[in-house]
């Protein structure tokens, strides 16, 4: 069963795992939606989806026709994610009255491995670099226009609310979980529905925070996304050196999009005190991967101007 961080952080007994969860999530948008499937062994074979069935009428006596769902395989593996945090024995002992000095820096490592992760959620690449997963970049393949890679115009366009309104009507099996985006693209859409009269909604975000909404559907502000891809022939031909930036438009959960994790999520090990220094190191690490076990149900809007 799949599993927001979130919910993993309540079912702890282990009072230092906690908070590392909760440091975590707390900034991102990504990790506070997407849910994770904990994993025996150090990958998962799977079948993602293509195209769903279709259905079709038939009178008495006639023969019927068989049709599948298409498929591809996929292959997810496990990556390692972590980080240690030490802290000296000295600037421990002598400033210990004025904050603990230990829990701060494992919250500044917690929150670097949710920086690590949320950036290569999106940028991931494998085929480059092997120690990394494939991003929702490569997963939706940006550079192939396809039905699930919206654009407007060889070279991107200025953005509308039509144009985010067809990438919601992309995703398939219903409305998406999340419109990931960067701030200035969420600033572009703010300021479009204040100049159509109206004013995005507001909700309630995973851990009770306030939260734009655009149809009911969560923004989730990502500032790993960058506002300098380049697109040329309706694909995107590069991360740089152009102003268009991205929206994806997600789908979470065990048949959508998923965080693969070994067992335990997240790990905090004290590796105790050092030999070649006086300090005292704990270590956070994270065995992780994820999966889109439905191509049809995450979308992207390439090209996407201010």
């Amino acid at each position: 069963m799949a599993l927001l961080l979130a919910q993993a952080a309540k079912l702890s007994s282990d009072i230092m795992l906690k908070g590392v969860i909760a440091e975590t999530i707390k900034d991102s948008h990504v990790l506070q939606y997407l849910p994770f499937i904990e994993i025996v062994g150090n990958g998962l074979a799977y079948n993602r989806v293509n195209a769903p069935p279709t259905a079709d009428w038939y009178d008495v006596g006639d023969t019927w026709a068989e049709d599948a769902p298409t498929f591809d395989q996929a292959t997810a593996v496990l990556k390692i994610l972590g980080g240690d945090a030490d802290v000296d024995n000295f600037i421990r002992s002598t400033r210990m009255n004025e904050q603990d000095i230990e829990a701060a820096v494992i919250s500044l490592k917690a929150r670097a491995l949710a920086w690590e992760f949320e950036e290569k959620f999106i940028y991931g690449d494998n085929t480059t670099y092997p120690k990394q997963w494939d991003g929702i970049r490569k997963l939706i393949d940006l550079t192939t226009p396809g039905s699930q890679v919206v654009v407007k115009g060889a070279a991107g366009v200025t953005l509308t609310l039509a144009h985010i309104d067809e990438l919601i009507d992309t995703v398939q099996g219903g409305k998406p979980d999340l419109l990931l985006m960067s701030k200035r693209t969420r600033r572009k859409i703010k300021a479009l529905a204040r100049a159509a009269g109206t004013n995005l909604t507001v909700g309630s975000g995973q851990l009770g925070q306030q939260v734009d909404l655009y149809d009911d559907i969560p923004i989730g502000i990502s500032d790993w996304i960058l506002d300098t891809h380049t697109v040329s022939a309706s694909k995107e031909t590069s991360t740089t050196g152009a102003a268009c930036s991205v929206v994806y438009a997600l789908r979470f959960g065990e048949n959508s999009v998923c965080g693969l994790s070994g067992p335990g999520l997240m790990q905090v090990e004290r590796v105790g005190q050092l030999e070649t220094k006086d300090a005292t190191r704990t270590r956070l690490k994270w065995y992780c991967s994820m999966a889109a076990f439905s191509a049809v149900e995450l979308a992207a809007l390439i090209g996407v101007k201010d």
